[in-house]
């Protein structure tokens, strides 16, 4: 094999795996266009179609199937032993990538990362946020965080943080022209900033507990965001009752600029776990990251 049809076999693997040409010229680090030239040149060297294209998404063909399905194994076991060539340093080496979101990496991920890894200059982290449920696997990360009640059960998962609790907040202004609601029930009555949830596009229905007894609200409002931060914001305004983490809030709320309500409804869970394949290769720099994230309590 030519080593033109060697890489042009893998930048294949990666589109494929992707399922688009942005996203995969990012990883690779060639424009799109240099990308999809070496796919149709691929194409002619083979003499068939391997991917369907359309404006909004891309696919494999029967024969892009069978091909993907033929040369993926083997590009992955290439990378497994080229990282494992790395354990040969002294010092441990290499690309971790995590996908998380916003939440997690800026209280978790990041304050850990950032000064844990100062001594280690040779490991390169990348942080890729999203919110919605990423398959790992098929983007090619080598972990991701989600709540512990999140994790697949077929994934190692590594708790990186505390417990967590949802509280319910208003600000003063809100409150002093209504009633505090004393059951998650009367929270109809009021004026409440929703959250959108990225994964799948429903509203978040309020998650209460007392006594053992789980209770799901779902709530009504002027505003609705997709983010912690600006349903905080509206909180402090005056435009309704905001359902946010505990610790986001914790500082307005001890400033004064919010009031909890339903604190005996707020019950904590399982907070941010670090997740990864079970049949994952651990190299050096992806098991430095793990224990630098690991949560310690003392």
């Amino acid at each position: 094999m030519a080593r033109a049809d060697f890489n042009d076999l893998a930048a294949f693997a990666v589109i494929a795996r992707a399922k688009s040409f942005t996203r995969a010229a990012a990883e690779i680090g060639v424009s799109p266009s240099a990308l999809s030239q070496t796919i149709r040149s691929l194409e002619e060297r083979l003499g068939y179609r391997l991917l369907t294209r359309t404006t909004r998404s891309v696919s494999t063909t029967e024969a892009g199937e069978r091909l993907l399905a033929a040369v993926a194994p083997r590009f992955e076991e290439i990378e497994a032993e080229l990282a494992a060539l790395g354990e040969l340093r002294d010092r441990p080496a290499g690309l971790v990538r995590i996908t998380c979101s916003e939440r997690a990496a800026e209280t978790v991920l990041w304050p850990k990362l950032a000064s844990g890894l100062v001594e280690f200059p040779d490991v390169k982290v990348e942080l890729f946020v999203d919110h919605s449920f990423t398959d790992i696997a098929a983007q090619r990360f080598d972990a991701g965080v989600r709540l512990g009640e999140s994790v697949e059960k077929d994934m190692i998962a590594v708790r990186i943080g505390p417990d967590m609790r949802m509280v319910a907040v208003a600000s003063p202004a809100y409150l002093a022209s209504r009633p505090a609601p004393a059951t998650p029930q009367e929270l109809v009555a009021h004026t409440c900033i929703n959250l959108r949830l990225s994964s799948g596009g429903t509203l978040y229905a309020w998650e209460f507990e007392k006594d053992g007894r789980p209770l799901r609200v779902k709530v009504d409002g002027q505003f609705t965001f997709n983010t912690v931060r600006p349903m905080i914001g509206a909180a402090l305004q005056g435009f309704g009752i905001a359902y946010v983490p505990e610790d986001s809030a914790q500082p307005h709320l001890a400033a004064g600029k919010l009031i909890q309500v339903l604190d005996d409804w707020c019950q904590p869970f399982s907070g941010f776990h670090l997740y990864y394949p079970s049949r994952r290769q651990m190299n050096q720099a992806f098991a430095l990251v793990i224990d630098l994230l690991r949560h310690r309590t003392r």
